[in-house]
């Protein structure tokens, strides 16, 4: 099962490049998490301290926003999310919601600080590819922004953000 995660996790843009054995040592001090349908891997404003790397499952990315929750958007196998708690230790930006069930592996600050100390070169080469997923997701919300500003949200499906 271990390889089948390395393998996984090599394939995804935020572990692009690293060595199988620094990911081995980072799943070996990793947990997982399994929900089911309608829970929460946590809410908008919980303390952060992990990331999730999604291996099974889809999850709805949630807002509060004047008693409703609103949709940012949907993740799926592959994708990671929480990762802002790695690079700004600040609480959680928005909620996450298991639309079906899935199964997460929840990496750590705790984790992530012991790569630091084993290879600074893979640490850093992680730092860099968080920040770069980081960016491309602000880029989605300059989008969206925009064409809320234009009035013309409604021209992309992929950028709406309905409240439910």
């Amino acid at each position: 099962m271990q390889e089948t995660r390395i393998n996984a996790l090599q394939r995804m843009p935020i572990f692009g490049g690293m060595r199988s054995d620094v990911l081995e040592f980072l799943l070996d001090t990793s947990s997982v998490a399994s929900l089911a349908q309608g829970k929460f891997f946590f809410h908008e404003h919980d303390k952060a301290q992990s990331m999730f790397v999604l291996e099974k499952g889809e999850v709805a990315v949630l807002k509060l926003w004047e008693g409703q929750q609103c949709m940012l958007g949907h993740l799926r196998q592959g994708d990671c999310f929480g990762e802002m708690a790695l690079m700004d230790l600040g609480p959680r930006s928005a909620s996450v919601m298991a639309v079906k069930d899935c199964t997460a592996i929840e990496l750590s600050t705790a984790s992530f600080y012991k790569i630091y100390e084993k290879n600074l070169e893979q640490f850093a080469l992680l730092q860099m590819n968080i920040g770069r997923e980081v960016s491309r997701r602000l880029r989605v919300a300059d989008e969206r922004l925009f064409r809320a500003h234009m009035g013309a949200l409604d021209l992309d499906p992929e950028l709406p953000v309905p409240c439910t």
